[in-house]
Formats: C-alpha cells, sequence, structure tokens
C-alpha cells in the first residue's frame, strides 16, 4: 500500500473523535475544567514517555512500535465508549497519552524514510505536503462522518456522541492490521533487533538526540516554536465546539454543526499544505513559516470576536488552511535537521515539548473560559500563537545564506 494510503487509514478513525472530544465529557457530567483537568493528563504523559518511545522507534523499528501503539489506542477508545466519571476519564486520557506518545514519532519518521528511500533528492517540503494533503483528507471525511451520525441518529438506543466512538473503535482495528500486513520497513545498515536490545540502546540514542538539538541552535529554535503552537492549539481544536455552542445556543446543535465544519476545516488544511509550497519556493522556507505563525494567531483571535456562527465559522476555516501550510513547513525545517538515526527521536522531542504546553494550555485557557469567557481565551490564544514567529530567524538567516542551493538532507554544520 502507498504511503498516503496508509496514513489515510491510521488518521481516519480520529476524524470521528474530532467534533465529539469536548462535548461527550460535557454531556456525561463533567465541568469544561474538568475536561481540561483530564486532558492535561495526556499532556503529562506524553512529556513522560516521548523521548523514550522516539529512541524505541529508532532503534526497536518504526513498525513494531506503532502496532504497539495500536493496541494501547484501541484499549482506550474501548473505555471511552463506556467512561462517566472524572475518574474513568481521567484513564481514558492517560491511556490516550501513552498512545500519542508511541505514535508522534514512529508514523511520520517512517514516512520520511519511506520517501527518502524511494527517492534521496525527494522534495521534503512538496512530499510533507502530499502526506499531509492525505491524512486531512481522511479526517475530513471521518469529521464528516461523524457529525452526520450524530445529525441523524440512527439508532436510538445508543446516544449520539456514543456512535462515533464506537465507529472510531472499529475503524481503529482496520488499520492496526493494515500496518502488520502491509507495512514494510526497510532502513539501510540497521540490524532488526529484539524488544529487549531495542530497550537497552534507547538512553543512547536519545543521549544522541538531545546532543543535536543542544549543539544546533536552528533546530533547538523550531522546537520551541511547538512551546507556544501547543498552548495556541487549545483555542482552535478545544474551544471551538464550546464557541459554537455558546453562539447557537445548543451543545446538539453544535455537535452536528462541527462535522461539516471540522470537515471543511481539514480540508482547508488539505488545501493549505498544497498550496504553500508555490509561496514557500519563492519567499523561503523559513520567512513563510514565521508569517504563517502571524496569520494563524489573527485567524484564532477572530474566532474569538466573531458574533455569530458564519464569522466563527469562516475564521476557523481560515485558521486551519493556515495550520495545514504552517504544519507542513515546520515539520520540512525540522526534517532537514536529522537523519534516520535520529529522525523519530526529534519528532518525538518535538511532540513533547508541544503536548505538555497544549496540557498547560488546556487548564489555562478552560479556566479563563469559565473565569471570564470563552472570547477572551481564545483571544490570548491568538497571541500566544503569533508570538513564536521570530524563532524561526536563524532557520531564515541560514536559508538567506544557502538560497542558490538546495537544503541539503541531515544536521547542517
Amino acid at each position: 500500500m502507498a504511503v498516503p494510503g496508509l496514513l489515510s487509514l491510521r488518521w481516519f478513525p480520529v476524524g470521528f473523535l474530532i467534533p465529539i472530544t469536548v462535548l461527550l465529557p460535557l454531556e456525561r457530567g463533567l465541568s469544561l475544567s474538568e475536561v481540561g483537568v483530564v486532558f492535561a493528563a495526556q499532556g503529562i504523559l506524553v512529556l513522560a514517555l516521548a523521548l523514550p518511545t522516539g529512541g524505541l522507534s529508532d532503534s526497536w523499528g518504526r513498525r513494531p512500535v506503532l502496532l504497539l501503539s495500536s493496541v494501547v489506542g484501541i484499549a482506550a477508545l474501548g473505555l471511552l465508549v463506556v467512561a462517566d466519571s472524572f475518574g474513568e476519564f481521567l484513564v481514558v486520557c492517560s491511556l490516550q497519552g501513552v498512545y500519542r506518545a508511541l505514535d508522534s514519532g514512529p508514523l511520520e519518521a517512517w514516512y520520511i524514510d519511506a520517501t527518502l528511500t524511494a527517492d534521496p533528492s525527494a522534495n521534503l517540503e512538496r512530499r510533507l505536503s502530499a502526506g499531509s494533503a492525505a491524512l486531512s483528507a481522511a479526517i475530513a471525511l471521518g469529521v464528516l462522518a461523524s457529525g452526520g451520525l450524530v445529525a441523524l441518529d440512527p439508532f436510538p438506543s445508543i446516544d449520539a456522541l456514543t456512535l462515533p466512538v464506537l465507529v472510531a473503535v472499529g475503524l481503529s482495528v482496520v488499520s492496526a492490521v493494515a500496518i502488520a500486513v502491509l507495512m514494510t520497513e526497510h532502513r539501510a545498515g540497521h540490524e532488526r533487533l529484539g524488544f529487549r536490545a531495542s530497550a537497552r540502546r534507547v538512553p543512547q540514542t536519545v543521549k544522541d538526540g538531545v546532543g543535536l538539538v543542544r549543539s544546533n541552535r536552528i533546530l533547538l529554535a523550531i522546537i520551541a516554536v511547538e512551546l507556544f503552537w501547543g498552548f495556541g492549539m487549545v483555542s482552535f481544536e478545544g474551544l471551538m465546539p464550546v464557541r459554537l455552542a455558546e453562539v447557537v445556543d445548543s451543545s446538539d446543535r453544535a455537535a452536528a454543526l462541527m462535522g461539516p465544519a471540522a470537515s471543511a476545516a481539514w480540508l482547508a488544511f488539505s488545501a493549505g499544505a498544497a498550496l504553500i509550497t508555490t509561496v514557500s519556493r519563492r519567499v523561503g522556507v523559513a520567512p513563510t513559516a514565521a508569517l504563517t505563525r502571524v496569520l494563524q494567531g489573527l485567524a484564532v483571535v477572530f474566532m474569538g470576536l466573531s458574533a455569530g456562527p458564519i464569522g466563527l465559522v469562516t475564521a476557523y476555516l481560515a485558521c486551519y488552511a493556515i495550520h495545514g501550510a504552517s504544519n507542513s513547513l515546520h515539520m520540512a525545517l525540522l526534517h532537514h535537521e536529522v537523519t534516520t538515526d535520529n529522525r523519530s527521536t526529534i519528532i518525538s522531542l518535538n511532540s513533547m515539548v508541544g503536548q505538555p504546553a497544549g496540557a498547560i494550555g488546556i487548564v489555562v485557557l478552560t479556566a479563563l473560559a469559565d473565569a471570564t469567557s470563552v472570547t477572551t481565551a481564545l483571544v490570548v490564544g491568538g497571541v500566544v500563537l503569533a508570538i513564536a514567529a521570530p524563532l524561526y530567524l536563524p532557520a531564515w538567516r541560514r536559508e538567506r545564506v544557502r538560497r542558490l542551493g538546495p537544503m541539503p538532507l541531515g544536521p547542517l554544520p
């Protein structure tokens, strides 16, 4: 199966969860602040496990770690079907934290490794855009189907917000089977080790990855962007359904509307990822990445200030189009600084920085929304997103020097 195909299948179940992730625990009795706390547990676990799991992927292999993450993810979704208390949702989010830690590095590392194996001179910006387009289209389809299930409520005996979770469980099983049967992994110069031998190599692999970041100020600045991005993403990912419910004055109507809105948003993400390479080829990858940080922050501010559903959804779509563009550029800059030996570790480190920042963001912004208003929380989130832009300056300066030649693969001196 083609790489984009496995990426799409991997992310399809995620689309079914997006419209109901926040609304389901709220419907089952949790307060918005409690939702923030249980989701913060996910970020904390990612913080603790991201580097060890990334190192495990680099030493043991992308495929076995992806299969292990599939098992944990399916268990988390199975419990989500029946969770109805703060403690049970805490366990769900804890399992999802383990799942995301296992899954964050190997999937993208495998994609880049497979791309470079097929074509060592591949344009990473274009290939990452193609992968983003494929997975975001899959998410869009899942979100649209999820919203349709909630709106139509075809099985009265099953809660409307629970049905998408059941579908996601089934699709996750299919994805795991596809990885087991169809995924191949060939990394030149890497011997196949068992789990124990691979686990013994993890500390050195992690040490090498961290040493690379400490010695490379460009890579350090790129990863630091995730501090602001992780915090600010809470505003448009977590607070959008709440803001929409506030505008239309109904949680059920908001859940139904979030289906097509989020589906359109992921299509906008796909379009942004596909089109941004036209701009970056002329302006440069790093300056375009910096510009997208500012523009996304402005879009989130407009989400908070919009008085009606049309303005809110329009700003939401713009935010996701910029999100797709920004993500492709950010990861391209990251991958240009690493090799296959530490790719998964560095991706996990990037995720490790973003996840706890997101955990802090969800606690701070949901508490701020409870204490003041959702509008205030969105404006604050937008400002935080925008102020990350200067962190692309080191890459920008290096890119200006190398503008007449291709950016090399692997660490820069």
